[in-house]
């Protein structure tokens, strides 16, 4: 495999790049570069880098102890379809700062079979759920 490195490293994110990306994808449409930046402030980040270069990322939000929430999840398009995605999540499992996590959540639309593969089903009481969004 080519060189992949996943890392938690907040200096080492392109925010211009994940910007680019997520200001055109179904679920984060719009977000402005400052909004990129406060979401990663707030985060736990993992980068995905081949080469040393950034191909994806995707962050937690959590207490680190109850409940964590995956999001922002991609790898670019060039680089899908190479195991990248597998590798990065099983690396956000693993990461040690986030074992103590009883409860995880994420919304997909499209990337069931990635999140099986690591015991991610869909809700077992989704009436007792409740949102509320503003746009």
């Amino acid at each position: 495999m080519n060189n992949i490195t996943v890392s938690t490293d907040k200096s080492k994110l392109d925010v211009n790049f994940i910007q680019h990306f997520l200001k055109d994808i179904y679920w984060a449409a719009g977000r402005t570069i400052q909004e990129v930046q406060t979401s990663i402030d707030n985060s736990f980040c993992f980068g995905v880098y081949l080469d040393d270069k950034q191909i994806g990322f995707a962050r937690v939000i959590t207490d680190y102890v109850v409940f964590a929430y995956l999001m922002d999840v991609f790898i670019i398009e060039e680089h899908r379809g190479k195991g990248y995605s597998t590798i990065l999540i099983d690396t956000m499992m693993k990461e040690p700062q986030l074992q103590k996590i009883k409860i995880w959540r994420l919304a997909t639309k499209d990337a069931h079979f990635l999140y099986k593969k690591f015991g991610f089903n869909e809700l077992a009481h989704p009436e007792k759920l409740m949102e509320k969004v503003i746009k």
